[in-house]
């Protein structure tokens, strides 16, 4: 399968910049999968898996917001979290989703219980990654 450059940008840096076969994420309108040659395109992105084909092996990743773009064959993901399976603490997301939880029970504030949605929706889908 023919290979094209990807690049993961995070708020602490550049994450991953190397030649993959495909890149398959969750974006706001559905699922899209990105292989050597796709037009340019950009769309934003949710939370979600990520999932990286390389050198025939697929890679996993639990992704949450942010945007991807494809220029001249380059695919730019920019996402404010990205974490690959294996860097996953499973026992930090199950406090978090924990601690979401709880905020979500205890809070009569719309805006504290929206934030602490967005970061169960985080928690779980980091918990959903490192278990597959």
């Amino acid at each position: 399968m023919k290979a094209f450059n990807l690049k993961v940008v995070t708020p602490d840096g550049l994450l991953f910049d190397s030649e993959v076969e495909s890149l398959l994420i969750r974006t706001d309108d559905g699922d899209v999968e990105f292989l050597a040659g796709h037009i340019d395109y950009m769309a934003s992105i949710g939370t979600g898996r990520a999932r990286i084909k390389q050198d025939g092996k697929d890679r996993f990743a639990s992704v949450s917001g942010g945007f991807v773009t494809v220029k001249r064959g380059v695919v730019n993901l920019v996402a404010i979290t990205f974490e690959f399976r294996e860097n996953i603490d499973l026992d930090r997301a199950r406090a978090a989703r924990d601690a979401a939880k709880s905020a979500i029970s205890s809070s009569n504030d719309d805006k504290a219980i929206r934030l602490a949605k967005a970061k169960l929706a985080r928690a779980v889908n980091r918990i959903d990654v490192a278990e597959m």
